[in-house]
């Protein structure tokens, strides 16, 4: 596998291009700079003023530059589903979002990445298709223990997991004892488990305890079948197993304001636990979802207005880690929207390139600034992968991914400037505030002012490689 890192690290006072401007957000903080760049890496980053001769400058002036957006959450779906999704659609919408790294699930293509095998048709599917650096997740599920060596070895970046059926028969959900055999063997790689926590039973007891008359139409619906009982109690059982094999435990796309508790707990004790939420748990609320929107549908689902700011509580006190998109597009007649029947409806958002301006719109609100977002949407997905000092920072000897964007610019989101396959989304329509204007990649540009400028110039990342 091709990897962004096996760039050469060149002298800090050469550089073939200069971006600098007023905001550039560091791990030190926003300061104005110039970035110089070497061989698509960071050489040195100097005064605002200090210009190498003969160097291409590209001036940010007085928009944010900041590190490229790291998502470690993206079902991309190819081979198998690639109308659902596909490399090259998913790749450009991200690099139109700037995003400049992503981590992609092992569901749901065809086959599942569950296996080495697998992970090389996988690979095959990419090849010459990626406008962003893509690294891979593998999966557990049941009987699969011994694919997990073959796997870390073949490079992938960590484990993922369902405690709950996933809607797609190729990745089938794990019980206490599957993770009993395959967290020991994480354990000993070192590997995160990635969870998607809800259990089964909770939301089976509230599915039968549904009113005959319960509409399906209705949002209050779906939210009473997919109770926090369920996410809560998996939570828990996670953390407990975690906990119990010494493994390293990351809760995905956290939608229950009560399972904060349990991850301040298990983290106070020292526990190797990780917590992420999603930017639509973050600006939508259940008492805004009209009858009939299951553009809004997802697992687990979006909860109460009141649920959403404690979320925002837990992310601003470092409970929660990071954020991701969980971008899991499918084709429009999935969603049902003629019948807009919130059971029988593809669960899943599309929200890969919208993921910087929906959460900039929402933190902004709340007296968050443009450095949190860059240890949000950046820092901490970069630490899960394993890509801390390659990507998610402006830093020397990081990879030159960058995006300028301009934080004070409001747009309405029109369906037809995404970049997805499949245009449906819950922010159609939506103001934000936050608009991509150019993205890099290793130095090179690849989207600036609306336009895609360069070609498919993404790396397969390897865990691993130097």
């Amino acid at each position: 596998m091709q990897n962004s890192s096996q760039t050469s690290r060149s002298s800090p006072t050469a550089a073939d291009l200069i971006v600098r401007g007023k905001r550039v957000i560091t791990p030190a903080g926003e300061r104005a700079a110039a970035i110089r760049v070497r061989g698509g890496v960071v050489a040195a980053i100097s005064g605002f003023d200090e210009i190498v001769p003969g160097a291409t400058v590209h001036e940010a002036g007085d928009f944010v530059l900041m590190p490229g957006v790291v998502d470690t959450h993206v079902h991309i779906n190819e081979p198998g589903r690639t109308e659902w999704e596909g490399f090259s659609t998913a790749t450009r919408a991200a690099a139109a979002g700037g995003v400049t790294t992503l981590i992609e699930m092992p569901l749901n293509s065809i086959p599942a990445t569950t296996t080495a095998a697998a992970l090389r048709e996988k690979l095959a599917a990419a090849a010459g298709k990626l406008w962003v650096d893509a690294g891979f997740w593998g999966g557990v599920v049941p009987g699969s223990s011994g694919q997990l060596q073959p796997l870390w070895d073949a490079g992938v970046f960590g484990f993922k997991c369902f405690l709950v059926p996933s809607g797609v028969n190729e990745f089938a959900h794990v019980t206490e004892g599957d993770l009993r055999l395959a967290l020991p063997k994480l354990a000993a790689l070192g590997a995160p488990l990635l969870a998607h926590a809800e259990l089964p039973e909770p939301i089976e007891k509230a599915v039968a305890s549904l009113a005959k008359t319960a509409s399906p139409r209705k949002y209050a619906t779906w939210l009473a079948a997919r109770p926090p009982e369920a996410e809560n109690d998996a939570v828990a059982l996670l953390l407990r197993l975690g906990g119990e094999f010494g493994a390293w435990i990351h809760i995905v796309h956290v939608s229950s304001a009560d399972a904060l508790a349990l991850l301040r707990c298990a983290k106070a004790a020292g526990g190797a636990v990780t917590a992420e939420t999603c930017p639509h748990y973050l600006t939508f609320a259940a008492e805004e979802i009209t009858d009939g929107a299951t553009e809004f549908k997802c697992a687990p689902p979006i909860r109460e207005l009141q649920n959403r700011e404690k979320l925002w509580h837990g992310l601003g006190d470092g409970t929660l880690d990071f954020i991701a998109t969980d971008h899991s597009p499918c084709p429009p007649a999935m969603k049902l929207p003629e019948e807009g029947d919130f059971l029988r409806a593809w669960g899943g958002i599309a929200s890969l390139q919208l993921s910087l301006p929906a959460v900039w719109t929402e933190a902004r609100a709340r007296g968050y600034a443009v450095t949190h977002l860059a240890k949000w949407l950046c820092e901490g997905p970069a630490r899960l992968a394993g890509l801390a000092g390659r990507k998610g920072t402006i830093a020397v000897g990081c990879d030159a991914d960058f995006v300028i964007w301009d934080p004070e610019a409001k747009f309405q989101v029109e369906p037809a400037q995404l970049h997805h396959r499949h245009k449906a989304t819950p922010y159609a329509g939506r103001e934000l505030w936050g608009r991509v204007e150019t993205t890099f990649l290793r130095g090179r540009k690849i989207f600036e002012r609306g336009e895609l400028s360069a070609g498919p110039l993404g790396h397969v990342l390897h865990r691993g490689a130097v």
